[in-house]
């Protein structure tokens, strides 16, 4: 038998190839956009793709199937009620599909998406019973999946429950779960583990979502934790949803001159290099996304207008086209080009150069009273705790100098670890703040654990 996980990670989003090395035939399941690597092991393993099977209409990602259907001639099988607009071979529950001795059995389970379905594998040559399941954006390694990205959150959590109770922990306790996304990935919650892998019974005995029997209560706490939906997960499902899609993806190399030129007529400059390189030097108005760190492509959702041209920087060509990929893996596609030769050659025509300072919570703890505080992270993280007086707004909401930070005098941007606040240190620059400061290599935990003050809500009044 024939398995094998292949992950983005910048994505945190997991694919499979399944099948039977004897019988020659494959399928992958929940294809990435950069195909090559499903095709490159099906040439070293001897098999043919025939088959590509989706688990749902992805909100996160912009999907495979039209370029690796293109490759390979495969058919691509979606449950019937994603009805989408290319052709394809629809499915119900129940549905099985032979790979040789491996049987691949449909368990429609919707929540996440009323579409949405597991597959259970099942290898013939070695017993009746399912030895795993590809339970895709429905159970992950410690946590549960999102219920709020297709219906309303509390209708997706009901239909979440039953799908796990009645299908997936139905299953053997020894079968193995296998996820359609790790840690870091915005189609989970904070519960989301790292670890590719785990079975029924382990999630069932250490899952606390899934310890919770009574209904109302697991609706309850499956939306409490909700994060923000991703700005463009509509576009990304009519993506998936629409006409096949097969070409490559290519980007135009600019000169220094052109950026320019590009950036005067309103286009987004994304600078991909690290933020340490950025907060060296960068051009005027550049925005930090390192794609050197996973999320590159969630942050540049957050941060890039679908309509608005992007130009990416970074250090070398090499780094910029590498870029690009992991833009149109979630929809920004308007690429305008990219710097030829990186930032070298911006700086090379003597072209004008920004900086940010750049220090660590110790130099931030000492500087304390001189300058005002942009705390980035999420709003249940800012609940937690922060420091005295700091100003509130996620990095994804910040488009403009925040009405309590005054623009005149210093400011210090800090989340969790320094990643965050390279964003929006860059964007509150760009919004002309005169004096920005980015707090790196650790953050508002960092403060705490020198024991230095925080600030956290008053607990809850004892019931009376």
């Amino acid at each position: 038998m024939i398995f094998r996980q292949i992950t983005h990670d910048d994505l945190g989003c997991a694919s499979y190839i399944i099948g039977d090395e004897q019988a020659g035939v494959a399928a992958v399941v929940d294809p990435k956009l950069d195909v090559e690597e499903y095709l490159a092991l099906a040439r070293y393993m001897g098999v043919r793709v025939e088959h590509i099977l989706e688990t749902h209409n992805h909100a996160d990602h912009v999907s495979g199937h039209g370029r690796l259907a293109a490759a390979t001639g495969a058919t691509i099988h979606i449950h019937r009620e994603a009805a989408p607009d290319y052709d394809h071979e629809p499915f119900g529950d129940g549905w099985e599909l032979e790979l040789g001795s491996v049987r691949v059995r449909a368990l429609h389970t919707p929540g996440h998406r009323p579409e949405h379905t597991a597959f259970a594998l099942i290898d013939t040559a070695r017993g009746a019973e399912p030895w795993a399941v590809l339970t895709g954006d429905t159970l992950f390694v410690g946590d549960i999946a999102r219920p709020d990205l297709a219906v309303d959150k509390e209708e997706g959590a009901r239909g979440m429950f039953t799908s796990l109770h009645e299908k997936l922990l139905r299953l053997p306790g020894a079968c193995e779960v296998w996820p359609g996304h790790l840690g870091g990935s915005l189609c989970g919650g904070p519960g989301m583990d790292m670890k590719i892998s785990s079975t029924i019974a382990y999630e069932q005995a250490n899952n606390e979502l899934l310890a919770e029997d009574d209904e109302e209560e697991f609706v309850a706490r499956a939306v409490a934790s909700l994060a923000p939906q991703p700005p463009n997960f509509q576009a990304i499902v009519a993506l998936n949803r629409g006409a096949l899609r097969s070409g490559h993806i290519n980007v135009e190399s600019l000169t220094a001159r052109q950026v320019a030129l590009k950036q005067e007529e309103g286009a987004l400059i994304v600078d991909v290099r690290t933020d340490l390189q950025f907060d060296d030097a960068h051009i005027p108005g550049a925005v930090c996304n390192p794609a050197t760190r996973a999320g590159f492509g969630t942050k540049l959702a957050w941060i890039a207008d679908r309509e608005q041209e992007v130009i990416l920087v970074g250090r070398d060509d090499q780094d910029a086209t590498r870029a690009a990929h992991l833009a149109a893996a979630v929809g920004i596609t308007h690429l305008g080009g990219y710097l030829a030769g990186g930032m070298t050659s911006w700086r090379e025509e003597k072209r004008p150069t920004a900086s940010i300072e750049r220090i660590d919570v110790a130099a931030l703890h000492e500087r304390i009273d001189e300058l005002q505080v942009l705390d980035v992270r999420e709003a249940p993280e800012w609940q937690e705790a922060h420091l005295p007086g700091a100003v509130n707004v996620p990095y994804h909401d910040l488009e403009n100098v925040p009405h309590d930070i005054d623009p005149q005098r210093p400011v210090a941007v800090i989340c969790s670890s320094g990643q965050r606040s390279a964003v929006a240190a860059s964007i509150l620059a760009r919004a002309g703040a005169a004096e920005v400061v980015h707090v790196a290599d650790g953050g508002v935990g960092t403060w705490r654990a020198r024991g230095w003050p925080v600030e956290q809500p008053a607990p809850p009044a004892a019931a009376i």
